[in-house]
């Protein structure tokens, strides 16, 4: 299989200013093409407006945004050209299924896609344009409700990346429950919790590195024994053994087809 070349960016939501700098950090030039996809908020003109200014604060020179809805079509040739000359494609957050709804199964979609297959494009979102970029998602599961089978609900992503699921916000509200449960249910997946303002960078669609200052949480159930979740009914427990956590932070990494946990350094270091 060969080497994705795009690189993935991510952040849990809150405040971003560490994510935009990264992002800016990677840029081979300040004269890069940056797409703003504002399809998740409600607010699509105040969103784009403000992370346009963010990234020319920054020095980034060429940045606009575009809203795709029920009432702006994907697929026009305006967007298409846009998006196969873009450096960077940056999803705002707001509700992720409003990214499913409208850009799922488009032609702009699979234009993202083989270019962040075959080219050094940087994919990158915050909270809803975070929790899209696997080929599932959780879109919703509150508290220890989501223990309860029936309560954790998901649905298909964009999948720059397959076989995970990636959820926000996590640790602020409370959303190991319904990770677990995703996994539980789906152990051929590894979940991905980001806490807020901090986030991963995924290398080559395997190399999870984390950047900010908390804590990013992997599920694996690569190892798992039992799980009740695709026999119980619904409105009872789920009963799970032999899931595996790691808790990731800045200068850790993990490889998700070894399911490896590692030292950034130590690739350096041979």
């Amino acid at each position: 299989m060969r080497e994705i070349k795009g690189k993935l960016i991510a952040l849990g939501g809150g405040d971003d200013d560490g994510l935009l700098k990264l992002i800016h950090s990677e840029l081979c030039s300040l004269n890069s093409h940056i797409e703003v996809i504002t399809t998740a908020t409600t607010e699509p003109e105040e969103s784009g407006t403000a992370y346009k200014e963010a990234f020319e604060e920054l020095g980034c020179s060429s940045v606009r945004f575009m809203h795709i809805d029920e009432n702006h079509e994907a697929d026009t040739a305006d967007n298409i050209a846009r998006i196969e000359k873009a450096d960077v494609i940056f999803f705002t957050g707001g509700n992720q299924l409003r990214l499913a709804e409208f850009l799922g199964g488009t032609q702009l979609l699979g234009i993202m896609l083989k270019r962040y297959r075959e080219e050094e494009i940087i994919i990158s979102g915050t909270s809803a344009g975070a929790a899209v970029m696997s080929d599932c998602m959780i879109y919703d599961g509150y508290g220890h409700y989501s223990l309860i089978k029936g309560e954790m609900k998901t649905t298909a992503g964009f999948g720059f990346i397959n076989n995970v699921y990636i959820d926000t916000h996590f640790a602020e509200r409370g959303r190991f429950g319904r990770l677990a449960h995703a996994i539980a249910h789906d152990p051929g997946h590894i979940g991905i919790g980001l806490s807020e303002e901090t986030g991963i960078m995924i290398n080559e669609g395997n190399q999870v590195e984390v950047f900010g200052p908390g804590v990013v949480t992997i599920i694996d159930g690569s190892k798992m024994k039992f799980s009740n979740t695709r026999h119980v009914d619904d409105n009872e427990p789920i009963a799970v053994e032999n899931l595996s956590m790691h808790l990731l932070v800045k200068g850790y990494r993990y490889c998700l087809k070894e399911h490896l946990f590692q030292p950034v350094e130590t690739e350096q270091q041979v």
